[in-house]
């Protein structure tokens, strides 16, 4: 047998294999899957959290960005950058989740594993 020979054969197996995987699902589907099964609601309970410090921030760094005085501008910029840095630190916490549930996925369909 030739390397052409194996080469063809490899690449034939590889199409058949990437054809039996499928296409990954979306972004917002991904995201929208954080959302299902047993912890969905931890995700939720981040999610409005997050949204509520994020939305406070904005509205302490509005107070900010109006200060007149030195002690105004640190009594709302302080809290308005505490807020936004761990609004910032919850949405980045959903990521890896996010990532687990794409390789559990992944190796579902490649018949290994995955959930339950």
């Amino acid at each position: 047998m030739r390397d052409h020979d194996i080469d063809a054969a490899i690449a034939a197996e590889e199409r058949e294999l990437l054809r039996q995987i499928g296409e990954e699902p979306g972004y917002l589907t991904q995201v929208g899957s954080l959302f299902g099964g047993s912890l969905g609601w931890t995700s939720a309970v981040v999610l409005a959290a997050q949204t509520l410090l994020f939305f406070a921030g904005v509205y302490a760094a509005w107070h900010f960005f109006a200060a007149t005085e030195t002690l105004e501008a640190l009594r709302w910029g302080l809290p308005a950058m505490t807020l936004i840095l761990v609004a910032t630190i919850f949405k980045a916490a959903m990521l890896p989740v996010l990532h687990i549930q794409r390789v559990l996925r992944a190796l579902a369909r490649l018949g290994v594993g995955g959930p339950r």
